[in-house]
């Protein structure tokens, strides 16, 4: 493998890296004893300097070794996390990217950016309040010099052999430039030799495979750092074998039990006899204690598992747990299972027995049982992530794998139109398989596009935490349905509108500490960022609990525009629309963050663009709530076939609600003229595809009515006759034909010809501004 490759590779996990870094920190500032977290940081500023250093990112790497420093000696307890720390982590984290971003240019980006950030660590590690200028002259040259003493440990740690096997796949070609660097690395962490490479073993010639041997006090984790990033074809094994620096003690004392005992692996069993021979030994011990006077009783519970271990080892049980009471006594028809079920229901969590005694205040106990939610939370997402494996493929592979499944799905069609033409039992079994299959495989390779959105949630956090401390306000993130999957593409280009609503909902949206104080709210504002499966859709809602939108503000800057007269009879929903206008603003200044006029227009247009829509819902005084609709996949999606004389069009199967039937006779009875359809006491507008389109031909006696849905508008699109639901592969247009309005794209039908894709929401809009 080629170097630009090996960099080119430890810049894209790099980048992941970071992401995992900028959440964990943010996590930190929340819970700063959590050590776990703490743990997580350093790990990823130990791979991220290590492989830096094997590929040739020797600033990155160098960088990276301070911070890692620092974190190291927070989690020896050496440092205290505080806000400062956290906030020049992310710094670090911010200026590490930045490196990346330009490491094809060679040089150091922004020293004085370097400067004040290991300056400002110096300061942390020291404990002074500043240092002296003689020091800020030189921060590159002279690093952290008190950061590497003050985090060097005071004694070796304990000693590990580690023996590591190396394997190359059959065939597979190794890199040697990369191995040579994989051992300096090795190098580096203790003692370190090669005990066999390929061919020196005898009888084994040509077999690619390498016996290495290192002796340090690095724990195992960080030694497989080191191999992070090496070829999918090598397979490591690492097997540590510890050189204890103690020797056991001969004839163990008691006090020497407890360690030879793992509290935590001890199976939670029930084992009557061992429990109640525990009893009488501590019972004994208690009793001894009060003639003594002595600590007896702490000693007896200090002994407990050890104890326990011994009389488990002595009497020879096995861990088989006993049966169940309730069990038992169903067992000899003592009681019945409903006897048995009716008292599990009467029991009751401890929290709340002890609430109801006045043992602990209901608060309280609120706050350690969303705490215990938190913990569950955060391990059943550990356990995803360690669940998790996945492998690395360039975009443009998967793109171009969709537009090849995408080919067969329409050869696919063209098969059974022709099968559908012959009476040939045979040939339709046949047919019938092969759309099945190529049912499978479309839904599986538009899976592998399909990323969980909480990917992009996941950075909002960052922009949230600095805007906040930007406007002085106090605003947290809380963000539900992560694991909600959607197109790649789609995440990537949903991020700019989201970033511009979420600016527009801390900027306007949520008051100051002291508006909210002073109307009965919580100081700290809200914004909930949520996430939902919606049948072929994906709901994405931003919702605030900040001061809502005047819809008469609205009303006076749309008059004022000239968007609407005095006269103009609006909803509030239509006019909470008009802020999708371009260049419209109730902004009564500008700021750094939102308010000149831009950002509204340019998210709906983005919405736009992925096909989707978007919806606003506000309360004075209460919040809004934003709602944006989109299609799971930009590739391939399921529609409704209709046509209009010999022309085929795709209706997207998601927007459509309902199909009803309109005689011609209800068109002339309309006493109005407008093109209006009474539905079950709703009106409802419609529009002819015929006349829009100017296809020649008479109307039928009955026409067939789409009545579809879009921010919330329902519209009627007339056409001759419904075909059905259709498996819809998303052909661009050209150039010629990209503005045409109430088109969006095209599709190739089993037969070989052409089907436009309706523009539903141009067409919607269109027709209810025609109907005002």
């Amino acid at each position: 493998m080629s170097d630009d490759i090996n960099r080119q590779i430890f810049k894209e996990e790099a980048y992941d890296l970071l992401g995992e870094l900028e959440s964990a920190l943010l996590e930190l500032e929340e819970a700063p004893d959590d050590m776990d977290v703490v743990n997580q940081i350093f790990r990823a500023l130990h791979t991220i300097k290590g492989s830096g250093a094997m590929f040739g990112f020797d600033d990155i790497a160098e960088f990276t070794h301070e911070v890692e420093n620092v974190f190291d000696m927070v989690r020896n307890g050496d440092l205290g996390v505080s806000q400062p720390l956290c906030n020049l982590a992310l710094k670090s984290r911010d200026y590490i990217k930045l490196m990346l971003d330009n490491s094809d240019e060679g040089e150091i980006v922004d020293p004085s950016t370097m400067a004040e950030i290991l300056n400002g660590l110096k300061v942390l590690v020291s404990g002074e309040d500043e240092v002296g200028e003689a020091e800020d002259d030189q921060p590159t040259d002279s690093g952290l010099e008190i950061i590497d003493e003050a985090s060097a440990p005071e004694e070796a740690g304990e000693a590990h052999n580690y023996q590591i096997i190396l394997t190359a796949k059959d065939g597979a070609e190794v890199d040697e430039p990369m191995l040579e660097s994989l051992f300096d690395e090795l190098v580096k962490l203790g003692e370190f030799k090669v005990v066999t490479r390929p061919g020196d073993i005898p009888g084994s010639e040509g077999a690619a495979r390498w016996e290495l041997s290192l002796v340090t006090d690095i724990v195992k984790d960080n030694v497989a750092d080191v191999f992070f990033f090496v070829d999918a074809d090598l397979t490591v094994e690492i097997e540590d074998t510890a050189i204890p620096s103690d020797t056991v003690p001969e004839e163990p004392i008691v006090e020497d039990v407890p360690v030879l005992v793992d509290e935590k692996s001890e199976p939670e069993v029930e084992e009557p006899v061992v429990e109640k021979s525990e009893e009488l030994v501590l019972d004994f011990a208690e009793d001894e204690g009060s003639v003594e006077g002595g600590p007896a009783i702490e000693d007896a519970e200090e002994k407990k598992p050890a104890a326990k271990a011994e009389l488990s080892a002595s009497a020879g049980l096995e861990d088989v747990p006993a049966p169940r009471i309730g069990e038992m006594l169903v067992e000899s028809g003592e009681v019945s299972e409903k006897d048995i079920q009716e008292a599990l229901r009467k029991q009751k969590p401890i929290g709340q027995i002890l609430a109801e005694e006045g043992k602990i205040a209901p608060d309280k106990l609120e706050k350690v049982v969303k705490k215990q939610s938190e913990v569950k939370e955060k391990e059943a997402s550990k356990k995803r992530q360690e669940a998790m494996s996945s492998i690395r493929v360039a975009a443009d592979k998967l793109d171009f794998l969709v537009d090849l499944v995408g080919e067969l799905v329409i050869v696919q069609a063209q098969i059974t139109q022709v099968v559908s033409e012959r009476n040939d039992p045979q040939m339709t079994a046949l047919a019938e398989e092969l759309e099945r299959l190529s049912d499978e495989l479309r839904d599986s390779t538009l899976g592998i596009r399909m990323l969980p959105i909480g990917t992009s949630f996941s950075k909002f956090k960052r922009l949230i935490r600095d805007l906040s401390s930007e406007l002085g306000k106090e605003i947290g993130l809380s963000t539900s349905g992560e694991d909600t999957e959607l197109d790649k593409t789609v995440i990537e280009r949903l991020g700019d509108p989201l970033v511009h609503l979420l600016r527009n909902s801390l900027d306007h949206g949520i008051e100051s500490p002291e508006e909210r104080k002073a109307v009965g709210k919580p100081p700290q504002g809200m914004i909930l960022l949520a996430a939902e499966h919606s049948g072929g859709e994906v709901l994405i809602r931003i919702t605030d609990d900040g001061r809502g939108m005047s819809t008469e503000a609205i009303r006076e800057k749309a008059i004022e525009r000239g968007l609407i007269t005095k006269d103009t009879e609006l909803t509030e929903k239509e006019l909470l629309k008009l802020i999708f206008e371009p260049g419209f603003s109730t902004a009564k200044e500008v700021t750094n963050v939102s308010g000149r006029g831009v950002g509204m227009d340019v998210v709906k247009r983005a919405i736009d663009s992925l096909r989707g829509t978007i919806d606003i819902d506000s309360i004075p005084g209460k919040g809004t709530t934003i709602t944006i609709r989109l299609p799971l996949t930009l590739a391939i999606i399921d529609g409704l076939q209709v046509r209009v004389e010999d022309e085929y069009y795709v209706i997207p199967l998601s927007l459509v609600e309902e199909c009803v039937e309109l005689s011609r006779a209800e068109v002339e009875d309309n006493e109005t003229g407008q093109r209006i359809l009474h539905l079950r006491g709703e009106i409802v507008p419609y529009i002819h595809i015929r006349d829009w389109f100017g296809i020649e031909g008479d109307n039928p006696p009955i026409e067939q009515i789409v009545i579809t849905g879009v921010e919330g508008s329902r519209v009627g699109i007339v056409v001759d006759t419904v075909i059905g639901e259709h498996q819809t592969v998303i052909k661009s247009l050209s150039r010629v034909y990209k503005d045409v309005e109430g088109i969006s794209g095209a599709t190739i039908k089993g037969d070989g010809s052409i089907a436009l894709i309706l523009d539903v929401p141009s067409l919607v809009r269109r027709v209810v501004a025609e109907s005002k």
